[in-house]
């Protein structure tokens, strides 16, 4: 595994830069079946990621840009919910979560500083995703649930689809993709697959 130069951190990405690299990447060619690992490849850009592979990079390692399109699938289907469903009724995810994590600080009060604003934030939207380590909290599973069950009962109204996710409303015009709450989720976390699939194949 190496580092070829990419990294992100809370709230900022250091994109590829070959020529910073050329010197790593030259090194490969003398070995006839030796290929790199490229350590946090996370939130690159499609085009970067195709031009790691191509530079022996061939071993992309990805972690929480997979859960972080994981909550921003559930923060936008929270945000469907609020609007459609009674708040009495509603299944409060989003607060769950921050509750959560204030009364279980430990995975994340040692990597976000600042204001409590400034951490709210954090907590709720930095690259890091260290929100990753609460999902399988039983609350938090519950309000998952609850949120699944209430957009489930009746279809999702598609203005609603292309305002909190509208690379999938895409696709559920088209055909391509059901609009029920697990379906969406899936589908934006493939998005980002899709896109390591691409580099790797050279399409």
């Amino acid at each position: 595994m190496v580092q070829p130069g990419v990294e992100f951190d809370h709230t900022n990405v250091i994109d590829y830069q070959p020529a910073k690299a050329a010197a790593l990447s030259q090194m490969v060619e003398n070995y006839e079946t030796l290929i790199f690992e490229a350590h946090s490849t996370d939130y690159q850009t499609p085009q970067s990621l195709r031009q790691l592979v191509i530079d022996h990079f061939a071993i992309l390692k990805v972690g929480p840009a997979l859960t972080f399109a994981l909550r921003e699938a559930l923060f936008s289907l929270a945000a469907i919910e609020e609007e459609l469903v009674p708040a009495k009724a509603c299944s409060g995810l989003r607060q769950v979560l921050e509750n959560v994590m204030l009364d279980r600080p430990e995975y994340w009060q040692s990597h976000y500083h600042g204001d409590g604003n400034a951490r709210r934030l954090a907590r709720g939207y930095s690259y890091s995703d260290r929100v990753r380590y609460y999902w399988p909290d039983s609350q938090i599973d519950d309000a998952f649930a609850h949120l699944v069950r209430n957009l489930a009962d009746s279809p999702i109204p598609l203005p609603l689809i292309s305002q909190y996710l509208p690379l999938q409303y895409v696709k559920v015009r088209s055909g391509e993709l059901q609009p029920t709450p697990r379906e969406l989720i899936i589908n934006h976390i493939q998005d980002i697959l899709a896109q390591y699939h691409t580099a790797c194949e050279g399409q």
